[in-house]
C-alpha cells in the first residue's frame, strides 16, 4: 500500500517525477494490477501473522520493499538523498507512513478479519480531509467536501454497527486499524509541509524513507519478540509477497500512473482496494460479513469520493467589446 498521492499506503514526498519513458502496458492494466496488489495486501498480512509476530511481519515487509526500491535505484542510477535535515524529515515520514501504520494493521489483524481491515483503510481520505481543513490553510472547505466527510463517517458507524452497540466487534483490533488509517494523512501533511518541492526525486526520497522505517523496525522488533521456533514457509512467502509487491513494486507502478494520468485518476485506486480486500478475504480465507459491513463500506467510499471533489475554477465573463 504505497502511493505518491493521498491514497492507501506509503505516500511519498512531492519531488520531480521520475523519468518513466514509454509505458510498456496500458495504464488501465497497471491501474488494475495496482488495485489487486493493494487489495490482496490485507490477506497477506493475515497469512503472515499466522506464523510470525506482527512486528516481524512489518520488518520483513519493509526489508523486502526496500530491497525492490534499492534495485530500482541502482538500475536508474539514482542515489539516496543528502543532508541531515532531509534525513530527519524522512525518519519522521518513515515512522508515520510505514513503520507505524504497517505495524498497527498487523496487530489489528490478529483479532479482526482482513476484510474489515481493508475497509478501515478506506477511511484514510476522510481523516485526511478532516485534518487538512485544520492544518493546511490552502485546503478550503466546500459544502460538497464537508457533506462527503459527514457521509463517510456515517458509513464508518454503519460498518461498526453502532445502532447495535458495536456487538460482536473486536473494539481493540478495529481501533488499531482505524488508527493506522489516521496515521497516513498525518504523515502526508507532515511531508507536504517539510519535503514538498524537494530537489530529490520521488524514488530517491521513498528509498530513504523505507530504509529508515526498516531500521526503526529492526531496532524495535528484537525488544518485543523472540526468534520463531520454526520458520513457517507459507506465512514467510506471504510476507515476501507483501513487501516485494505491495510495498516495493506498487510504488513503482504508482509513479508511472501518476506521471501518465495525473494524481486524481491515480488515487482512484483507493476505491477499489476495500472491494478487492473483501472479496479476497471471503473467497480465500472464508471470512464472513454482516450486511452492514458492505453497505457501510459503500457509504464510506461515496463520502471519500466527495471529499476529493475540487470546485471548478470560476471563469470571468467576457467584457463586451
Amino acid at each position: 500500500m504505497s502511493s505518491v498521492t493521498a491514497t492507501t499506503t506509503t505516500p511519498v514526498p512531492s519531488g520531480p517525477a521520475p523519468e518513466t519513458g514509454r509505458p510498456r502496458l496500458d495504464w488501465r492494466l497497471r491501474f488494475g494490477a495496482l488495485s489487486l496488489i493493494w487489495g490482496f495486501s490485507f490477506l497477506l498480512i493475515k497469512v503472515g501473522t499466522q506464523g510470525y509476530a506482527p512486528f516481524q511481519v512489518t520488518l520483513g515487509r519493509l526489508a523486502f520493499g526496500t530491497a525492490v526500491l534499492a534495485v530500482a535505484m541502482a538500475v536508474r542510477r539514482e542515489r539516496l538523498p543528502r543532508g541531515a535535515r532531509t534525513w530527519g524529515h524522512l525518519a519522521v515520514a518513515g515512522f508515520l507512513l510505514n513503520a507505524l501504520p504497517f505495524s498497527l494493521f498487523a496487530f489489528a489483524e490478529l483479532t479482526i478479519p482482513s476484510t474489515l481491515a481493508g475497509i478501515c483503510n478506506a477511511t484514510s481520505p476522510l481523516w485526511g480531509m478532516a485534518l487538512s481543513l485544520v492544518a493546511l490553510s490552502e485546503d478550503r472547505p466546500t459544502r460538497v467536501r464537508v457533506a462527503g466527510l459527514g457521509l463517510g463517517f456515517l458509513g464508518v458507524l454503519t460498518v461498526l454497527g453502532a445502532w447495535q452497540g458495536f456487538q460482536g466487534l473486536d473494539a481493540r483490533g478495529t481501533a488499531l486499524a482505524l488508527l493506522a488509517s489516521l496515521s497516513y494523512p498525518v504523515g502526508w501533511i507532515y511531508v507536504r509541509r517539510t519535503l514538498a518541492g524537494s530537489s530529490h526525486s520521488n524514488l530517491s526520497l521513498t528509498g530513504g524513507q523505507l530504509l529508515l522505517a526498516t531500521v526503526q523496525l529492526a531496532v524495535v522488533t528484537p525488544m518485543f519478540t523472540t526468534l520463531p521456533g520454526d520458520f513457517a514457509v507459507g506465512p514467510l512467502l506471504a510476507i515476501a509477497a507483501l513487501g516485494t509487491l505491495g510495498t516495493g513494486l506498487a510504488v513503482l507502478i504508482q509513479y508511472g500512473l501518476v506521471a501518465e494520468v495525473g494524481p486524481t485518476t491515480g488515487q482512484m485506486v483507493t476505491y477499489f482496494v476495500p472491494v478487492i480486500a473483501a472479496a479476497a478475504g471471503i473467497v480465500l480465507l472464508g471470512e464472513t460479513l454482516t450486511w452492514s459491513t458492505p453497505v457501510g463500506a459503500a457509504i464510506v467510499l461515496a463520502g471519500a469520493a466527495l471529499t476529493q471533489a475540487r470546485p471548478k475554477p470560476r471563469t470571468r465573463p467576457k467584457r463586451p467589446a
